[in-house]
């Protein structure tokens, strides 16, 4: 730039020398000449500023360069949930639910995670969700009706020591119709109770089981009292009621009679009821239904039913005499037809709800088995899919097939195929739903509540492990597609020991466990269920830190003490292809002495590294949180031929000021770097396996509004390279219920 500005500069000095030699004979040029001195000095300013505006641009522009490649970095997108962001998304289930005539559709369900316990949708979409069913020991619950005034909403307030705002007293719940109007707002009436004077009090026993609306009058059930219970509409009071055996779900027919599921109870198999608004049994009765979960009548006065048992479809009845059905809907053996587990439009699963509008289109909620999530569903009058709205995820997490590079991603319960090209969002398909209640009814899944996922292949066959909230368990799934499609098969469990000394898992289930001490299980006759011979058991410190399951299938267990790592090598994998481990073969192994409380464990036999955290000499724990990884990750080489001196240590987020506001919730080791997510503000900290040096942190974008909720299972977040060098790491969202997917 200098050179070019000496040479212009030149130019114009002998220019003028010229023009000064030549001044005498023309005079007359003089106006020129200053004109020309105008003109050049203008050019050389003007040329030297747009040489500085170039330079400075050029500058300004490398820098947005190096922010737009920090902003694009990584990619916040997210799996299970219809809707990533926003108040109004698809609740964790639908337990009760009920469809007007133009296709307002009313939900209900005791427990949704952000509050949505009662919501209400309308063409495909949430349009709404009832207020203040969250918190303060309200929760909702499973019946829902209304008419063209005012939402009725079966749910519970439990005691709160304010009498003085009229709440219970502690140890004492409502079970309560609470009225709110069509804006979802409560709407009190006189002789209301709570604190709003919006509830009306049906028991203090038991849970509400069902609402229905005839004659200007209220039924409600409730199963345990063997009573409905009949309220004038106007001003909510008791009117009388009439006994029914274990009543449920309920609807009215267009001729404003009652048809009342009488529950299974001991041996008295379940049946459908008809009954006049003034509690008189009309004698008709439908009893060639197995398990009936949710009732209402289409737009031809025709009663559905649906039957939750094997066959998974929703029955028509013809009800204007004795009632005779007349068809179904739905694959016979619902989505465990065919391809067992896969999803197909019209292979249902765990109905909770269904009903009709005005022009006959049919309305469907699966929520699976053990709440496994809301899948809503419309159909058109022929059987045609109009829309599908899925809530699939409650605190659990996802890991993907290694074989697939990242393609065939796996939650607790559910299989999703992901194609990373499309938008955030778009990116997931909803493949299959891997448990089969009928075929494997003592699966974990069905009497437990996990929610950490590992997937595996070990020695090329798929296997499904997940963890429960407190580490207690490691539960075993393999998968057989010539048998069981897409079903995760019951194979193996470990357990912990009690520390009271009791049984590992109260209750009944499973059978035949050892009475006292942990256990593994392994599914040697390959039918699913828990056997006799099937256990191996022995006793042990009993606060398990974590587990972790390697590449080749060895599984490792740390223990919260000075000598707290258990290694149990793979014995091979048995005729039923079960994975065999046993006490006979484990390995204990001691924990570097500068950890004081060992959390999580990490082991890759490829390159003989162990990573370990927990709370050490030098950054101890404040108090007890059982769930969190601790202070310190570090880094172990050669770690299988006695090596205990760290590569490196690196003090992660931990609490050092006793007000929990900061915590590292999980780790995931991928590729060439260690992910930890903290507990409350979900934020991904990235740091480099080489030297445990801190080189990224990573929060949910505005894909999914910024937010997140906190990370509070032990495996919360898994990490995992593909092989184009991209990262996927899943992170639990419980909140909002998702897991979210970042991509770097």
């Amino acid at each position: 730039m200098i050179n070019k500005m000496s040479n212009k500069i030149q130019k114009f000095h002998q220019y003028i020398q010229e023009l000064l030699r030549k001044l005498y004979t023309y005079r007359k040029a003089i106006f020129n000449i200053l004109l020309a001195i105008t003109c050049g000095l203008m050019v050389i300013f003007m040329s030297m500023t747009m040489e500085s505006a170039n330079s400075n641009n050029s500058k300004i522009a490398k820098k947005d360069k190096i922010a737009t490649a920090s902003q694009a970095s990584y990619v916040t997108s997210w799996l299970g949930n219809s809707i990533g962001k926003g108040k109004l998304r698809v609740q964790n289930n639908i337990e009760g639910m009920y469809v007007k005539n133009d296709g307002t559709i009313y939900t209900n369900s005791v427990w949704d995670e952000a509050g949505s316990e009662a919501a209400i949708y309308q063409d495909g979409k949430p349009v709404f969700t009832l207020e203040d069913t969250h918190g303060w020991n309200r929760v909702g619950g499973k019946a829902v009706i209304a008419n063209n005034q005012y939402i009725y909403l079966a749910m519970s307030q439990g005691g709160m020591n304010h009498p003085e705002h009229d709440y219970p007293p502690e140890g004492e719940i409502w079970h309560c119709v609470r009225r709110y109007d069509l804006k979802g707002k409560p709407a009190p009436f006189h002789g209301g109770t709570g604190w709003d004077k919006s509830m009306l009090i049906v028991s203090k026993n038991s849970e509400i089981t069902g609402l229905t609306i005839a004659d200007n009058k209220l039924f409600v059930s409730n199963t345990r009292e063997n009573i409905i219970h009949v309220y004038n509409l106007d001003n909510m009071e008791g009117i009388n009621s009439f006994t029914v055996n274990n009543p449920g779900n309920m609807t009215t027919d267009k001729q404003g009679n009652l048809w009342i599921i009488q529950n299974k109870k001991g041996s008295l198999s379940p049946k459908i009821v008809n009954y006049s608004p003034d509690g008189k049994n009309l004698g008709k009765q439908i009893t060639d239904v197995v398990n009936p979960t949710a009732i209402a009548i289409d737009n031809q006065g025709r009663l559905l039913v649906a039957e939750n048992g094997k066959i998974q479809q929703m029955f028509i009845y013809d009800i204007k005499d004795q009632p005779v059905k007349v068809g179904s809907f739905g694959d016979k053996y619902g989505v465990f037809s065919g391809v067992a587990g896969e999803i197909k439009d019209t292979k249902l699963y765990g109905i909770t709800g269904l009903g009709t509008d005005e022009k006959g289109n049919i309305y469907i909620n699966n929520n699976g088995f053990n709440n496994s999530g809301a899948d809503l569903r419309k159909f058109s009058p022929s059987g045609k899919l109009q829309w599908q709205l899925l809530g699939l995820i409650f605190v659990d997490n996802a890991d993907t097939d290694p074989k697939t590079d990242g393609i065939n991603v796996f939650t607790k319960q559910e299989e999703y195929l992901m194609d990373y090209s499309k938008p955030a969002g778009q990116q997931w398909t909803y493949k299959a739903y891997t448990i089969n209640p009928f075929k494997y009814s003592q699966d974990p899944r069905l009497h437990t509540s996990p929610d950490g996922t590992f997937f595996r292949r070990i020695q090329g066959k798929p296997f499904l492990f997940l963890t429960d909230m407190y580490n207690s368990k490691l539960q075993i799934y393999r998968f057989n597609p010539q048998t069981d499609g897409k079903i995760a098969i019951p194979s193996g469990l470990f357990v912990g020991t009690n520390g009271t000394g009791e049984k590992a898992i109260s209750g009944d289930w499973p059978p035949y466990q050892p009475f006292k001490g942990e256990w593994i299980w392994r599914d040697i006759n390959g039918n699913g269920s828990f056997e006799e011979n099937e256990y191996d058991n022995s006793e042990d410190y009993p606060y398990i830190g974590g587990w972790w399951v390697d590449n080749k299938g060895d599984i490792w267990k740390a223990l919260r003490t000075a000598d707290g790592i258990r290694h149990f090598p793979l014995q091979g994998i048995d005729q039923q292809g079960n994975l065999i481990y046993s006490y006979k073969s484990m390995r204990k192994e001691k924990t570097p002495s500068f950890f004081t409380d060992l959390r999580r464990i990490e082991y890759f036999p490829d390159s003989d590294t162990m990573y370990l955290s927990g709370f050490t000499v030098d950054h101890p724990a404040l108090y007890d949180d059982a769930k969190i990884v601790g202070s310190e990750i570090a880094r172990f080489d050669n770690w299988s031929q006695g090596n205990r001196t760290p590569k490196w240590r690196t003090v992660i987020p931990y609490d050092n000021t006793g007000k929990k506001e900061i915590a590292t919730a999980a780790m995931s080791i991928a590729g060439d770097y260690v992910f930890a997510v903290t507990f409350k503000t979900a934020e991904v900290h990235v740091y480099k396996t080489s030297t445990g040096e801190l080189v990224k942190k990573i929060s949910p974008g505005v894909e999914v509004g910024k937010e997140s909720g906190w990370v509070d299972i032990p495996y919360g977040i898994r990490a995992f390279r593909r092989s184009n060098g991209k990262y996927l790491v899943f992170v639990e969202e419980n909140w909002k219920g998702k897991v979210l997917v970042y991509q770097f």
